[in-house]
């Protein structure tokens, strides 16, 4: 009887600890922006790409958060189509260049002339 109850305390501590690691929010500090919590964002780590290694959408807010060899950077009404072709591309670094990322003070999703999602 005494194991039981040892048993059933293990168990129920190891549930406790297995909840509360998945309840941490993962935050990111994202350049330009500073810190962001990604609990509402659907991640993806990337290992088809040597220049792209995360990236995370808030469809809610059409917002894009990109990890570029180390340095998170944010895209602002970045469209549920344009992250999915992303995702689908053959080679997602140049659908980023050629799609995503802005030339010279101003882009198509730069957050500077773009509505910012609060967070």
């Amino acid at each position: 009887m005494f194991i039981n109850r040892i048993c059933a305390t293990a168990a129920a501590a190891i549930i406790v600890l297995l909840f509360c690691a998945n309840a941490r929010a993962e935050s990111v500090d994202v350049k330009y922006r500073g810190p962001v919590d990604l609990k509402t964002f659907e991640c993806r780590d990337i290992n088809r790409s040597s220049f792209i290694q995360r990236v995370c959408y808030d469809k809610a807010q059409s917002y894009m958060i990109i990890n570029l060899k180390g340095t998170y950077y944010h895209y602002c009404e970045l469209s549920p189509t344009t992250f999915d072709s992303l995702m689908d591309a053959p080679s997602m670094g140049q659908f980023y260049n050629q799609n995503i990322k802005g030339s010279g003070s101003d882009g198509p999703y730069d957050c500077r002339t773009h509505r910012v999602p609060p967070y």
